[in-house]
């Protein structure tokens, strides 16, 4: 199963309910049309194989989160996972984060998980960290004015970056933790840990977590 080439996945994806790619239909009614619940929303950026997602979704069944990510083959595998355990709070969306406006009005969305993304570290790419003033901008025109953001991350670059983007931008932080594990902390973050924050601690790079609201 998990050897199938990437087309035969990606036709795959295009049939499956619990998939949008790039198809903004439910903007304003995923609660009514997709989840049929008035839960709260929680999307996760870069999901990749949907790790924190399903592993919130697992761990909070009367929430509705959805994992947004461009690559189809990581899309694929984390369907697969949830059609497999029948997880009925959990869809995906197949498309670039720079057009998620498009599927969500405003106070659509409650929280944004953004956990290990790219720090893009050339300076010239500082505009495509997911922290940046222009994704922040984007958040805020679908994020409740009282929803939060964390961003988990082994990245001291996108750390500190993103605490110099929030210092200019009106936002309040709420919770910084410098070294998730030193600090005992990962509990209070559900435990969940993915491929790449294995991988990371397994090299001894420190985890860090930052959780801020938009203004």
């Amino acid at each position: 199963m998990a050897n199938k080439s990437k087309l035969v996945k990606f036709a795959e994806l295009a049939n499956m309910h619990n998939v949008f790619e790039k198809k903004p239909v439910l903007k304003g009614k995923w609660k009514t049309d997709f989840f049929k619940n008035s839960a709260p929303i929680i999307i996760e950026l870069a999901c990749g194989k949907g790790e924190y997602t399903i592993g919130l979704a697992k761990l909070f069944p009367e929430k509705n989160y959805i994992g947004v990510d461009i690559k189809g083959n990581r899309i694929w595998s984390a369907t697969r996972i949830v059609n497999i355990e029948n997880l009925q709070n959990v869809c995906f969306i197949r498309d670039q984060i720079d057009h998620l406006n498009e599927y969500f009005i405003q106070d659509e969305v409650d929280e944004i998980w953004i956990t290990f993304s790219d720090p893009f570290p050339r300076d010239g790419d500082h505009k495509r960290r997911l922290t940046s003033k222009k994704f922040l901008e984007i958040y805020k025109q679908f994020l409740k004015k009282d929803g939060l953001i964390h961003l988990k991350t082994d990245s001291d670059l996108l750390y500190n970056y993103t605490k110099e983007v929030l210092a200019e931008f009106p936002s309040k932080i709420l919770k910084d933790y410098t070294d998730v594990y030193a600090m005992n902390k990962n509990e209070e973050l559900h435990n969940i840990q993915t491929y790449y924050e294995k991988m990371h601690l397994k090299n001894g790079l420190t985890i860090k977590y930052l959780c801020f609201q938009l203004l």
